[in-house]
C-alpha cells in the first residue's frame, strides 16, 4: 500500500503562506503609506518654508523700489533680501542634495585641505547663529595629530555645520552648546599608516529628543512635531544627509538624547592625512610679540614656541605690547613681527594695528583672529595689518604662517597683503555665460575692478574669441557649464589643445551652478583651474581675481 501526504497538511502549508504573503503585503502597504504620508507632510513644509523667505524677498524688494532715494531704507532691506535669499538657497540645496544622494550619485571629492581652515570655516558661518541667541559656546581641540587630509572638505563641512545648526535651532537662548575635535592617530600595524580617525563632537542642553523620534531621526522628511518648534524652519532631509554622507566616507554617527535634556552627536570620520613639515627658517633668527589676553590662547602659543625653541614675549594689552617694543628697541634688541590677538582692555585691532603701523613700520603686523577675512579684509589693509592667520590654529598651521609673513616682508603681493578689490587696469577678462541677466551682473562685477570684459553666449563663441586674440591677450577666461552650442567643459579642452604659449597656462575657472562633487571634478578633468559656484560668491570671485 503506498502512503500518501495527507490532503489537509497541504492545505495548512498554502494557508500559512498566504497569511505570510499577506502579512508582508500589510507591511509594504504600511511602509508605502507612511512614505506618502512622510512626503506630504514634507510639501506642505516645504510648501511654507519657501514662501516665507519668497515672501520676504518680495516684499523687501518693493519697499526698496518704494523708498529708492532713502538709504538706509534700501540697505535694510537689502540686507533682510540677502538673508532671505540665503535661506532660499539652504532648503534648496537640501532638497538636490537629496535627489542626488537617492539616485545614487553621490560622489566623493579627493582634495587636499587644512583643518585648521575647515573649522575656521565652520565657526565663522555657525558663530552668528549663538550670537544671536546668545548661547554659551566653547569649540574645545583635542589631541591633534594631523593637519592636512586628502577628501572631501565641503561635504565635511556640511556635516558639521548641519549638526551644530541644529543643536543652535533646537537650544533656547541663553543655552549651552559645546563643540569638540580630536584625532585618533593609527598605531604601528594597526591599520594603514596615512589614515586617522576625526573625531567631532557637538553637545547641547536644549530641547532633546523623545526616544520615538531618536529611532527615526535619520529617515527623510522626518520632524519633531510639537508646539515648541513649530516655527523652526527646516525640510527635514538635514540629518538623512548627514547620516549618507557619513556613510558614504565609511565614517560612524551616534546620538544619545533625552526629551528636556539635549543632544550629544558623535562623528567618526576615516580620512587620508598628509606629513606636513614646520618651516622656521625665518623663525629661527627672529623674535616674536604675541598681543593675546586669553588665557588658554597663551597656552597654545608657549606651548608651540617653546617646543620649536622660538623666542617671544606675550603681553595682554596694547599698553603692555607698546611698552615692550620700545624697550626692545632701546636695548636693541627688536622685535620682527607681532601678533595681534585680543586686548585685555577691548581695544580696537584696527586702532592698535594703525598705532604700530605708523610707530614700528619695520615691524611685520600678523591678524591672529576667528573673523571671517573677506568681511573685515578692508579695514585690516587699510590699518596696516599684513598677513593673517585664522584661529583655530595647531603648531603647523602657526609656526608657518608666521615664518611665510617674515619671508614676506618686503613684498607687497601674495597673501593677504593685496587691496580687497583689485586693480585690473589693462586686464583683459572673457566672460562665457547665455543668460542675458548673470552676463549682466556678473560684467557688472568685473568692470568694477578696472578691467576690460568680452561675453560670449557659448561655449563655441567663447573658444572663437580666444583663439582671434592674440597670445597672453586674455588673463581670466570665466566659463559657464550648461550653454548651447558648445558646453564649458568642450570650451575648455578646445582652448588647451589649441596648441598656443597660452593655452596650458591661462586662467580658466568654471562659474556655474553646477556644484556637486562631480561637477568640480569634470571641470578640473576638462583642464579648468578652479570653481566657482552661482549665485556668485563675490569674495570667492574676488580671492580669484587678485591671483590672476
Amino acid at each position: 500500500m503506498t502512503d500518501r501526504k495527507p490532503v489537509y497538511s497541504d492545505a495548512e502549508n498554502m494557508i500559512e503562506q498566504l497569511r505570510e504573503e499577506n502579512r508582508i503585503l500589510r507591511e509594504q502597504l504600511e511602509e508605502a503609506k507612511a512614505a506618502n504620508e512622510a512626503k506630504e507632510v514634507f510639501l506642505s513644509n516645504m510648501s511654507h518654508d519657501i514662501r516665507t523667505p519668497m515672501n520676504a524677498i518680495v516684499g523687501m524688494t518693493a519697499l526698496a523700489r518704494k523708498y529708492i532715494d532713502e538709504k538706509s531704507r534700501v540697505e535694510d532691506a537689502l540686507n533682510k533680501i540677502e538673508t532671505a535669499s540665503g535661506h532660499l538657497l539652504n532648503l534648496i540645496n537640501d532638497v538636490l542634495d537629496m535627489s542626488q544622494i537617492n539616485s545614487g550619485r553621490l560622489k566623493l571629492a579627493e582634495n587636499e585641505f587644512s583643518l585648521s581652515d575647515l573649522l575656521h570655516d565652520i565657526i565663522t558661518i555657525i558663530q552668528p547663529q549663538m550670537e544671536k541667541k546668545h548661547h554659551n559656546w566653547t569649540f574645545e581641540l583635542g589631541e591633534i595629530g594631523a593637519e592636512r587630509f586628502i577628501g572631501d572638505s565641503l561635504r565635511l563641512r556640511q556635516i558639521f555645520v548641519n549638526i551644530i545648526s541644529n543643536a543652535v535651532k533646537y537650544t533656547d537662548d541663553g543655552g549651552n552648546i559645546r563643540i569638540g575635535i580630536t584625532e585618533q592617530m593609527p598605531e604601528k600595524g594597526a591599520g594603514p599608516d596615512d589614515i586617522c580617525h576625526l573625531v567631532f563632537r557637538c553637545t547641547d542642553n536644549g530641547i532633546g529628543m523623545s526616544e520615538e523620534f531618536l529611532a527615526r531621526v535619520f529617515e527623510p522628511f522626518e520632524r519633531v512635531h510639537n508646539s515648541t518648534v513649530s516655527k523652526i524652519e527646516g525640510t527635514g532631509l538635514g540629518m538623512s544627509i548627514v547620516r549618507k554622507i557619513v556613510d558614504a566616507m565609511q565614517g560612524g554617527i551616534e546620538i544619545t538624547s533625552r526629551q528636556g535634556s539635549g543632544t550629544d552627536v558623535v562623528i567618526t570620520i576615516p580620512l587620508r592625512y598628509e606629513e606636513e613639515k614646520v618651516n622656521t627658517s625665518a623663525l629661527e633668527k627672529s623674535r616674536i610679540l604675541v598681543l593675546e589676553s586669553d588665557s588658554r590662547m597663551q597656552e597654545t602659543y608657549r606651548r608651540y614656541f617653546e617646543e620649536y625653541k622660538i623666542r617671544y614675549t606675550i603681553v595682554s594689552s596694547a599698553a603692555s605690547a607698546l611698552s615692550e617694543l620700545t624697550q626692545a628697541g632701546v636695548g636693541n634688541d627688536p622685535f620682527h613681527a607681532v601678533l595681534i590677538g585680543k586686548d585685555e582692555n577691548d581695544g580696537s585691532i584696527f586702532e592698535i594695528a594703525s598705532y604700530l603701523k605708523d610707530s614700528f613700520p619695520e615691524l611685520v603686523r600678523i591678524l591672529v583672529s576667528a573673523d571671517h577675512w573677506p568681511e573685515i579684509e578692508y579695514r585690516a589693509l587699510r590699518s596696516g595689518i599684513q598677513h593673517f592667520i585664522p584661529t583655530p590654529f595647531f603648531r603647523k598651521s602657526l609656526l608657518n604662517g608666521i615664518n611665510d609673513a617674515l619671508l614676506e616682508q618686503d613684498s607687497q603681493t601674495g597673501g593677504h597683503g593685496q587691496a580687497a578689490t583689485p586693480d585690473l587696469q589693462g586686464r583683459h577678462i572673457l566672460l562665457a555665460e547665455d543668460n542675458l541677466i548673470n552676463t549682466e551682473i556678473a560684467r557688472e562685477i568685473l568692470e568694477s575692478t578696472g578691467a576690460s570684459v568680452d561675453t560670449a553666449e557659448n561655449g563655441r563663441i567663447a573658444a572663437d574669441l580666444y583663439l582671434a586674440s592674440g597670445e597672453s591677450w586674455y588673463d581670466l577666461i570665466l566659463m559657464d557649464i550648461q550653454m548651447p552650442v558648445m558646453d564649458g567643459y568642450e570650451a575648455c579642452r578646445l582652448i588647451r589643445h589649441a596648441g598656443r604659449s597660452d593655452s596650458d597656462t591661462i586662467a580658466i575657472y568654471a562659474m556655474t551652478a553646477n556644484t556637486f562633487a562631480e561637477d568640480i571634478s569634470k571641470a578640473r578633468q576638462a583642464g579648468m583651474n578652479g570653481h566657482i559656484a552661482k549665485p556668485i560668491d563675490i569674495q570667492t570671485l574676488m580671492h580669484v581675481l587678485r591671483h590672476i
